[in-house]
């Protein structure tokens, strides 16, 4: 009879699948920027990662308020080898009329607890930091600021909502006087239990509260949270599921019970959920169904009692007691004896089996959701099998037999057979507030290590003037007939001595050698009406063995590229006109002839240094005896640079490289350039600036982890200025900056991988994909440790956020060192900047470096889409 009477209570395994698919979708409404302020399940982000790493160390204060008693404690953690937390606590009660009245009332009384408390143990004049769990729906900005939403489980404190509740508390201890403390963070209850458990099991990544009230946390990837920037890692996730089903996607499965205990409820249409399943309404939902069926004469021969009428005397932990197998007939007698009822045998069997279907109905919901999030978590991952722990606290679930004996037997039917989860009771979820204050402590040491550690690689205004002013004076050296030889910055002529005027016309060859890879292409020249450039090119590699083999073997690898690609443009018989990019720093004495002068950017060929490159080319070219060539003009990459966006813009003056190596050229005076006889016009010179330092003058702003790179590179102590800002040598500064704070135990948890001590390992890439932040930058961290299990190491959300750390050379340093460079003695109109290396901000800091450095200089910078080799052809032109 029973069973049939509360026949809507008993959800039926499709009712329960349909509630965990609709949970799934309020999860996805919640996380969603648009959504968001229309979901009724508000995911709220916690500021959270997952820090759980046994780590910590000291000694910390943490508040508990969520309900009618409120905790203070003092917690000790320890990490000697041995994780051990030591907890000292008390309770207080929270009395009716300050739940119900204002808020400084509430804070008052909150802070003068724990005047108590500290006085107890005679620490008040220490200044500890302390963790403040507030279980109540929150928007948080930070981890120590907590907006209150809105009050739930019977607060209605004024003054409160939409403040933010770490200043009230603030605000009370201040006005006291006594003590003070550092408010380190706030979390939810939820956050507390996860964290708690987490300390102890690093699976644990959900927590769950089923007591007076009731809510869930879980570990989110940082891509899905629209609310908060970023996509790299994981944060936490308070969900303040009470809510569910505010906007009536319950309205098929709650009872007239349901719908009777929310219409004299402080908060009616608000907290569904909660009020479904929690311990605060428990209670009174069995009360209300043993009212209708006495009403009824279906229980104790129709007769009521002042006391079953009452609301709130028919107490949760009476259903706890009651529901129980063993003692259960006997207490239901005891209890419904006590409300002033005389019930029969029947009437506690029949009471025995309410509390036991309202129970159920409880634990099945609570259920439903959690595999809903467990779903999500398993999908996020990737993975077929989900192993994972849910740290669980609260009365109901500890006091309740439908729920902790068979605490995954009412999930069950909802996971599916891939899905799995391990339920752990916690000791307090207040200990989980300590744990993430104890968290942010370490961190906020670490981050102001790091910051030490990287505070020469931040140069200050007054350093760039004076490196500007530097590169000025070896301008001149490199320019001066007498001081030439004596030079780092060798300014080079080129003997190209025009920009294109619109003019040239023909079909050229041009070959660009410059880095492990070169171009070969055939560029159509148009003049008049149908003025443009059309090219066709084909890229080829150049093997380590061939880089730093002979010179031989190196330009007869060259002319078979050369012959492979007119063969796949079906131009093998015809002689063209070639214009030759060859990136490294020559002397030369006519535009066609090219000295190199030392080899550069891991470069070794035997043979070359100090012989003519166009020569070299023209006698691999004759030993193929395939085909003949012009070699018209051998121009530097950042000559063809320049020529190619001057093609553009007839006000380019100025070519930039940034790639492999680094490099510049612009038009100077003919009258400045005492190499070259004569006075009139304007030559291109190529700077080689990469050798900028190689006297020492850039000594004093060189880092030891610039001279730990220069020490270990094919020629120490040449082209320094290349190896702080070049792409060749970013990753490999980063890695050793890596290296070095892992040592110190600032990133990674002090685990160094085998994959992090290979040198070359970091490449270049990888500092433009972490600036842009992502998952892609996460990966590139994960690829150096390898699996998150068992591997080197498993980095963390914080780690790759932190700019500053993983990428002070991409991000940084080269972006303020050359531009001072740029803006030496001469007014520049135009740059071109090629995107060999482009990190995200690079660019920017760059132009914005020029601007301070140069605020007399109108600079454009016009990126070269084309690349050099198409400015040696026009040279050629």
């Amino acid at each position: 009879q029973i069973d049939k009477y509360l026949y809507h209570m008993r959800l039926s395994e499709e009712t329960l699948q349909e509630v965990c698919e609709r949970f799934g979708k309020e999860m996805e409404k919640g996380l969603g920027a648009d959504t968001n302020p229309t979901a009724s399940v508000k995911m709220l982000p916690t500021f959270v990662s997952p820090v759980g790493t046994a780590l910590e160390d000291g000694d910390f204060l943490a508040l508990d308020l969520g309900g009618t008693n409120f905790r203070v404690l003092r917690v000790k953690v320890s990490d000697n080898g041995l994780q051990k937390v030591e907890m000292e606590n008390q309770i207080y009660a929270i009395p009716e009329e300050l739940m119900r009245g204002s808020g400084v009332q509430l804070f008052d009384h909150i802070a003068e607890c724990l005047a108590n408390f500290m006085d107890k143990l005679n620490i008040k004049d220490k200044k500890l930091p302390l963790g403040f769990t507030f279980s109540f729906p929150c928007h948080q900005t930070k981890l120590d600021e907590s907006i209150l939403v809105t009050w739930t489980k019977g607060f209605k404190c004024s003054s409160v909502e939409g403040k933010d509740v770490v200043s009230l508390l603030r605000k009370s201890i201040k006005k006291r006087g006594d003590f003070d403390i550092d408010i380190v963070a706030v979390v939810n209850d939820t956050v507390g239990t996860m964290m708690t458990c987490g300390y102890d099991d690093h699976n644990c990544e959900v927590g769950l509260i089923v007591g007076t009230g009731t809510n869930a946390c879980y570990m989110e990837e940082m891509r899905h949270i629209d609310l908060v920037e970023g996509d790299e890692g994981r944060m936490c996730i308070n969900m303040e599921w009470g809510a569910f089903g505010d906007d009536g996607v319950l309205n098929d499965i709650r009872t007239e019970f349901d719908r009777e205990i929310d219409m004299g409820s402080l908060n009616p249409g608000k907290q569904l959920f909660e009020k479904m399943i929690s311990g605060m309404y428990m209670g009174e939902l069995v009360r209300l169904i043993l009212v209708k069926m006495a009403k009824e004469g279906l229980l104790f021969g129709g007769r009521l009692t002042p006391d079953l009428l009452t609301t709130g005397h028919f107490e949760t932990r009476f259903v706890s007691a009651i529901e129980k197998e063993k003692e259960g007939l006997q207490k239901a007698h005891e209890i419904l004896s006590k409300l002033g009822l005389e019930p029969s045998h029947e009437d506690c069997v029949a009471t025995h089996r309410i509390c036991q279907i309202v129970s159920t109905r409880s634990a099945n919901l609570c259920g439903a959701t959690l595999a809903a999030v467990l779903r999500r978590i398993k999908d996020n991952k990737g993975v077929e099998r989900l192993r994972s722990t849910v740290g669980v606290d609260g009365s109901v679930y500890k006091k309740h037999p439908q729920w902790s004996e068979g605490d995954t037997s009412h999930t069950a039917r909802l996971r599916s057979p891939s899905e799995a989860q391990r339920v752990t009771p916690p000791i307090v979820p207040c200990s989980g507030a300590a744990m993430v204050t104890a968290v942010a402590y370490r961190l906020a040491a670490q981050h102001k290590a790091r910051q030490k550690i990287l505070e020469p690689l931040k140069l200050s205004h007054e350093q760039l003037l004076e490196v500007k002013g530097r590169m000025r004076m070896e301008i001149e050296k490199g320019l001066g007939k007498e001081t030439h030889e004596e030079a780092t910055v060798k300014m080079l002529p080129t003997y190209v001595c025009s920009t294109p005027d619109g003019t040239e016309k023909g079909d050229f060859l041009a070959l660009d050698l410059g880095g492990t890879n070169f171009r070969v292409l055939l560029v159509r020249v148009r003049n008049g009406m149908r003025r443009g450039v059309e090219m066709h090119n084909k890229i080829y590699s150049i093997p380590v063995e061939i880089m730093q083999g002979t010179g031989e073997e190196l330009f007869d690898h060259i002319v078979h590229c050369i012959s492979d690609f007119l063969e796949y443009m079906g131009m093998k018989g015809v002689s063209l006109p070639l214009g030759f990019t060859f990136s490294f720093p020559c002397q030369q004495t006519n535009l066609d002839e090219g000295i190199l002068l030392k080899w550069t950017k891991g470069f070794k060929a035997t043979g070359c240094e100090g012989e003519d490159v166009v020569n070299l080319l023209k006698e691999a070219i004759h030993r193929r005896e395939e085909f003949d060539l012009d070699v018209v003009a051998v121009v530097n990459d950042t000559v063809g640079t320049m020529m190619t966006c001057g093609y553009e813009d007839p006000l380019c003056e100025v070519g930039l490289i940034v790639g492999t190596g680094s490099n510049a050229c612009y038009m100077e005076e003919m009258r400045n350039v005492e190499l070259v006889e004569g006075d009139e016009g304007r030559m291109c010179v190529n700077m080689e600036w990469g050798a900028f330092g190689d006297s020492g003058c850039l000594d004093d702003i060189r880092t030891e982890f610039d001279l730990a790179v220069d020490e270990l590179s094919l020629n120490p102590g040449k082209q320094r200025y290349e190896k702080m800002i070049s792409g060749m040598y970013l990753g490999e500064i980063v890695r050793n900056i890596l290296m070095d704070f892992t040592k110190r135990g600032l990133l990674f948890r002090g685990r160094i991988s085998e994959r992090l001590k290979t040198r070359g390992i970091f490449e270049t890439k990888f500092l433009s994909q972490i600036e842009r932040g992502g998952w892609s930058g996460l990966l590139v961290l994960s690829g150096l440790g390898g699996a998150r299990e068992g591997a080197g190491f498993g980095p963390q959300c914080r780690d790759s956020r932190n700019r500053a750390a993983l990428c002070p050379g991409g991000a940084l340093l080269p972006e303020v060192l050359f531009p001072k460079a740029l803006c030496s003695p001469r007014c520049l109109q135009a740059f071109s900047l090629p995107s060999l290396l482009a990190p995200r901000s690079f660019s920017t800091v760059m132009q914005e470096t020029v601007k301070q450095l140069s605020p007399k200089c109108e600079v454009t910078f016009l990126q070269s889409e084309d690349g050099s080799g198409k400015g040696a052809a026009l040279i050629t032109a």
